[in-house]
């Protein structure tokens, strides 16, 4: 027992040892059909201070938009180049070479993702994956880019089976052959593992038997917490014990010194008729409390204090992706950077802090069209029931006297008034959601309410 007690001590000392400040980052995806230029991609990523990022290839135009930002980025090498590279050295090498020697340091590049969800997605790739992985490191070391740059392949929290309760949970056996030299791998190269975790997947798929607000990092009483039986830890959220599920199976296969980072995790705002909990206000309360929980350090029940540094899927909503409708929405914001829904993200640090209750604004839509602005004005005024008084002549906001000024006013009104959510900044097209403030740019002697 004394010695069982030791290890899981030094195992938790490896932990805090190897832990950085743990960190939120997004996805970024592509399957839009008006995708942002990558300059207005890093726009984006600047005004909101996000500072890590994973992308789903290594497109070229991308990574010299993201260079000398200090954003820090992983690049992934595509499913379908996995088979060659996995049997090739040298194409292995001419793919690092050209995407990360080729803008490093500028593109401060930390990771390369060896595909994604390879065994589970891909299974004909999984036999060479390892050598993928291998090969790419081996270039890594070549360029003395090997401390910089971590190698890993995120995997699909499906692999793990009986993962609840955690402390029983080991990986897909039939996979073994694949993970056991990956973890040697990851552990030989102080790497880690990467790991897809989706509560709303795990949520719909159990016919009820987990409750909403347990995917949702919702507070529950003690008599509703997850209770695993052979360690008597308690856990309040899925996220929680599907890391702790994997720190489990890692240490089934005697590994105990790999940390884990949650690689794609959300919440879709939007789905079909069977689809009745994906809405803005659930994927707005798990991705708030996801932020909220890895800032806190918070960790897990198995690591507590030992934040799991994860990224959010996704920056933008994706209306290409083929499957039902939550597949297109799982976005932070839409093609223009309209934010879906304001995150709650009070005393969160200042990662997407832009889009805080604080810090946002209804303004009217550049090259909006006069006539319909005065109609939505009106609306405002009227039935809106905006107190405009303060537009009148002689008033602190009347000057400047134009449409444009008046309506930013009316619509910043209303959409306070309306606490702020993204249905409220709309008027028939002609109103936008801003991280500028109107009040500072059009009536300097006068601060809207």
């Amino acid at each position: 027992m004394a010695l069982h007690f030791l290890l899981l001590l030094l195992f938790a000392v490896s932990f805090v040892a190897a832990d950085e400040e743990p960190f939120i980052g997004v996805n970024i995806g592509t399957d839009l059909s008006d995708m942002p230029h990558p300059t207005q991609v890093v726009a984006l990523l600047k005004a909101q201070q996000i500072r890590h990022v994973r992308l789903y290839d290594a497109d070229q135009a991308m990574l010299l938009a993201l260079a000398k930002t200090g954003i820090q980025v992983v690049v992934t090498v595509p499913n379908e180049e996995i088979l060659a590279i996995g049997q090739s050295n040298s194409t292995a090498a001419n793919w690092v070479s050209r995407n990360v020697v080729a803008h490093y340091p500028a593109t401060n590049i930390t990771a390369i993702c060896v595909g994604s969800e390879v065994l589970t997605t891909l299974p004909n790739a999984a036999k060479v994956l390892v050598s993928a992985i291998k090969y790419i490191h081996s270039a890594l070391v070549a360029s003395n880019l090997d401390r910089q740059v971590k190698v890993s392949t995120p995997l699909s929290s499906s692999i793990i089976l009986d993962s609840f309760p955690p402390s029983q949970a080991f990986f897909n056996r039939s996979l073994n052959p694949v993970l056991v030299p990956l973890l040697d791998f990851l552990q030989s190269t102080g790497s880690y593992l990467m790991l897809n975790i989706y509560p709303y997947y795990d949520y719909m798929q159990s016919n009820g038997v987990i409750p909403l607000d347990y995917a949702l990092f919702k507070s529950l009483p003690p008599n509703k917490e997850a209770v695993d039986s052979n360690t008597l830890l308690h856990y309040t959220n899925v996220f929680d014990a599907m890391v702790d599920a994997a720190y489990f199976a890692i240490a089934f296969l005697n590994y105990t010194n790999i940390p884990v980072v949650v690689t794609e995790s959300g919440w879709p705002s939007k789905g079909g008729s069977n689809e009745p909990d994906a809405t803005v206000d659930n994927a707005n309360t798990y991705n708030s409390n996801l932020i909220k929980h890895v800032f806190n350090k918070t960790g897990t029940p198995k690591h507590p204090g030992i934040a799991v540094s994860t990224y959010i899927y996704e920056l933008y909503n994706e209306d290409m992706k083929p499957g039902p409708l939550s597949e297109k929405n799982w976005g932070l914001f839409d093609a223009n950077g309209t934010p879906i829904y304001i995150l709650h993200l009070t005393e969160s640090g200042a990662v997407l802090a832009n889009d805080t209750s604080n810090n946002t604004f209804c303004i009217a839509k550049d090259g909006a069209d006069p006539k319909m602005l005065q109609a939505a004005l009106d609306w405002a005024c009227g039935p809106g029931k905006v107190e405009c008084s303060p537009l009148l002549q002689g008033q602190p906001c009347y000057e400047p006297d134009n449409v444009i000024a008046h309506a930013n006013y009316a619509f910043d009104t209303y959409y306070h008034k309306m606490g702020k959510t993204p249905d409220a900044c709309d008027f028939n097209g002609v109103a936008t959601i801003s991280t500028s403030d109107p009040s500072k740019l059009l009536f300097p002697n006068a601060m809207l309410d």
